[in-house]
């Protein structure tokens, strides 16, 4: 078997940054990947990057498959976004649905459906961390790091999700990201 363990580092996640001059920890997350036998964990460092909280990449889904993050330890926050489509049924990056920001701990379970953009955030001080069971074919190039199923590049396009998620007064808070043409209100 492959190593199923991989990190995302800081200069990796710059790409989605609401601040990518903001300094952060060398791994920002901590992937270990179970192949279709077995789930995922993912452990995310707690703290901020200026002011926003320690997120994963953020991605969407490649064909039909859904997904259900169960959190183990610590409290955070997983974002699902939809695209708008055009007339032909293709997805538009920078037009979003639906957001929803939801509050998790441990014990929570979120499913998260076919084309819905997710990521999770570390909103407390201790580790957070989720099981997944999310497919992964180990003969697939970076299998690990980023999996043939999952679309990351219009989280990277767009440096971020429809909102970024940020501390205000030792609460989460929404921040629009400029780079969506549309975005639904949305609130924590």
């Amino acid at each position: 078997m492959k190593n199923p363990y991989a990190g995302r580092s800081h200069e990796e996640m710059k790409d989605v940054l609401m601040d990518p001059t903001a300094s952060g920890p060398e791994i920002h997350y901590y992937m270990i990947r179970g192949g279709d036998q077995k789930t995922n964990i993912t452990v995310w460092e707690p703290g901020k990057i200026g002011d926003e909280y320690i997120k994963s990449y953020g991605h969407y889904h490649v064909g039909k498959l859904d997904e259900t993050y169960t959190i183990l330890q610590g409290t955070g926050i997983i974002v699902l976004q939809k695209r708008k489509t055009d007339s032909t049924g293709n997805p538009i990056d920078d037009e979003i649905e639906s957001f929803e920001a939801k509050k998790v701990k441990a014990g929570d379970s979120v499913f998260i459906p076919s084309g819905t953009g997710h990521f999770a955030i570390n909103t407390g001080n201790v580790w957070f961390v989720t099981s997944d069971d999310s497919p992964v074919n180990f003969e697939e190039k970076a299998a690990v790091s980023m999996p043939g199923h999952a679309d990351y590049a219009p989280f990277k396009k767009l440096h971020g999700a429809a909102y970024y998620v940020i501390e205000k007064d030792t609460q989460p808070t929404l921040v629009k990201n400029p780079n969506y043409k549309t975005v639904p209100p949305a609130t924590i």
